[in-house]
């Protein structure tokens, strides 16, 4: 049986190589794709988003655009790592497809509203803003949500924003706080997992001999970001963060966590934005999140390839 999905996303190579891989992936069925301020600003996410799904063919699927700024604080954006445009290192095919009307976050409530109970997963691959906002405006669908499956925060690996933060709970802590407070049924894939899921030359020229289309993209893509994570972390290669959501929901065998309490820390200057996990059960707070700490990363690495190919 197919899981039905929708991604929210702000696209970023790493969340295009997510796209992809739902789309080439049968146990999927994407209902759309809801777009949110993140890495570049909203006007860019939403035109990437589209040229992903010219890209993999599938200009049938609808695009939507989201909250362009963050609940609470002004937009951070991340054009130092993924370029001015988001998806600097390939060139893509200008979109023809057209944004939807609607609004993402009505998107998001409308389409819960409509399906049975607990038969939508929501994938957020970005700042959290469309997810919170839709539970604000419509608390009744945090009981019809299936699962949220998202990317963003750190533990044990701490921060790539600030000391203290990842970049997507950090640009919008607010919406953060509002989600993982929801009580829908929450996984986790921070960058304690992500950062054990490296990009190598290797894999590159893997993806370049299969002489495919797509996975040529990808690979100038991955080649691209590179260059940032490697001169930060003294790293052969980068994570690639936001495929560990679509690769949870295919093969959940791969990883492997804990469910624990997770609270975002949204007043401190110093640790705006910290996902403080009670890894070690120190505090009475019941658990309200499967937070991911390990992946097989040479299975993670072949599923993208094996399923790109395909596409």
């Amino acid at each position: 049986m197919r899981r039905d999905i929708i991604i929210d996303t702000d696209p970023g190579q790493d969340d295009a190589v997510a796209i992809l891989l739902a789309l080439a992936s049968p146990e999927l069925n994407v209902l759309g794709l809801t777009c949110v301020a993140g890495n570049v600003p909203l006007e860019r996410t939403s035109y990437n988003a589209r040229q992903v799904c010219e890209l993999a063919r599938r200009s049938d699927l609808p695009v939507f655009a989201g909250c362009d700024r963050p609940m609470a604080r002004g937009l951070v954006t991340a054009e130092y790592v993924h370029g001015d445009s988001g998806l600097d290192g390939a060139p893509l095919p200008e979109p023809v497809m057209p944004v939807q009307s609607t609004h993402a976050v009505d998107f998001i409530i409308d389409t819960l509203r409509a399906a049975a109970p607990k038969t939508i997963t929501l994938c957020p691959l970005g700042p959290l803003t469309n997810i919170a906002t839709a539970l604000q405006r419509a608390p009744d669908i945090a009981e019809r949500i299936a699962q949220v499956v998202l990317r963003g925060g750190a533990y044990f690996e701490v921060g790539n924003i600030t000391p203290a933060a990842e970049f997507n709970i950090y640009v919008d802590p607010e919406a953060a706080q509002l989600v993982f407070g929801s009580g829908v049924d929450l996984v986790v894939a921070p960058l304690d997992v992500t950062h054990k899921a490296l990009t190598s030359p290797e894999w590159s020229a893997t993806l370049r001999g299969k002489n495919h289309p797509i996975c040529e993209v990808v690979a100038g893509w991955t080649e691209f970001f590179e260059r940032f994570d490697t001169e930060k972390y003294g790293s052969k290669g980068a994570p690639l963060h936001d495929p560990c959501v679509i690769a949870y929901l295919i093969a959940p065998e791969i990883f492997a966590g804990r469910r624990v309490n997770v609270e975002i820390e949204t007043h401190s200057e110093l640790t705006r934005g910290m996902t403080v996990a009670d890894w070690w059960g120190v505090t009475d707070r019941p658990a309200n999140a499967l937070f991911l700490g390990s992946i097989d990363a040479a299975k993670y690495f072949n599923l993208i390839t094996n399923r790109l190919a395909q596409l």
